[in-house]
């Protein structure tokens, strides 16, 4: 083979495997919350211990809500963060972002806009993660999944807590058979959503990581120190229970004895899970659980209004 054609092939070889190896083009919505600066720099510093490779924010839509201080008081910060020490670029529109990017994040601490957000993307036909909450009702959770199955276009949702290794070991049978489960999460409460929806996500994910889907009815009551405890029956007659507490933890009582789940292990495991999600376009947490999550927490809510009576776990999907 003539040597210059046999450059030409490598060449051509090494272009390729480049153009494989190039990073995501990452678009964000929503900069009113830190888990924008710290997903961003995880994503983008290659000197970061925790950095993760395959995905690099390069664009954003600034957005923020006027009713909520934790929203509209740390925009400003976090988009100069974003715009100044990560060169990202913003765009006045999600739909216009996201003709200049290969996946979107949905990241404001606000529920209420993501279904607005998450239409635009999913138009886009963009693969789409949404952080946490989901949305400010679980009609608007449904609504989106609906519209994400309707164009065929992925969707992954979920707190950083279900990636903690302990709370995936459980899940994943190391220690046998989940028997029963308890989860503790701080659960500050704000007035434009359900209860849970806001901080005790956490501990929700956490528990239902453990526990699996499956739930089929839900008791709210406090504890004697008026905390929120939420006791969740499985339809294979399982208990567990989510109760607000300070930190994040809990156990799980398998089949070999108590195990520790449920802690916190910071970002780098949720975002390596988001780029896997963005390029396989599978979603590593099935919508069903998903939505159960927040049918769970609703239906807290509606045992809180019934003064703590059992209520069923309504989910109307598929």
């Amino acid at each position: 083979m003539n040597r210059f054609r046999l450059s030409a092939i490598l060449l051509a070889g090494l272009l390729a495997i480049t153009a494989q190896a190039k990073d995501l083009r990452i678009g964000m919505v929503g900069l009113d919350t830190s888990h924008v600066t710290a997903f961003t720099r995880i994503l983008n510093d290659k000197s970061a211990k925790d950095h993760i490779p395959g995905g690099k924010v390069v664009a954003a839509v600034k957005d923020s809500s006027p009713d909520i201080k934790s929203s509209y008081s740390r925009v400003e910060k976090y988009t100069a963060e974003l715009t100044g020490k990560w060169g990202v670029k913003l765009y006045p529109t999600v739909t216009e972002m996201c003709r200049h990017v290969d996946a979107v994040m949905v990241e404001n601490v606000d529920g209420r806009p993501h279904l607005k957000h998450a239409t635009d993307v999913i138009k886009a036909g963009k693969p789409l993660f949404i952080d946490k909450p989901l949305a400010g009702t679980l009609e608007d959770c449904l609504k989106i999944y609906r519209l994400a199955k309707r164009h065929n276009v992925p969707v992954f949702s979920s707190s950083s807590l279900r990636f903690a290794k302990a709370t995936l070991a459980a899940r994943a049978g190391k220690f046998g058979k989940v028997l029963r489960c308890e989860t503790y999460s701080p659960a500050h409460l704000e007035p434009h959503h359900p209860d849970l929806f806001w901080y005790g996500i956490h501990g929700v994910e956490s528990l239902f990581t453990v526990m699996g889907p499956g739930c089929v009815s839900v008791q709210r009551g406090t504890t004697e120190d008026d905390k929120i405890i939420v006791t969740g029956k499985w339809k294979d007659g399982r208990i567990g229970i989510f109760r607000e507490g300070k930190g994040y933890g809990g156990t799980a009582k398998c089949e070999s004895g108590e195990q520790k789940v449920g802690s916190y292990d910071g970002y780098a495991p949720l975002v390596e899970a988001v780029v896997r999600f963005f390029k396989s376009g599978r979603s590593p947490v099935d919508a069903r659980e998903t939505l159960e999550i927040y049918a769970f927490m609703q239906a807290a809510d509606e045992s809180k209004a019934a003064n703590g009576r059992e209520v069923p776990l309504k989910l109307d999907w598929e």
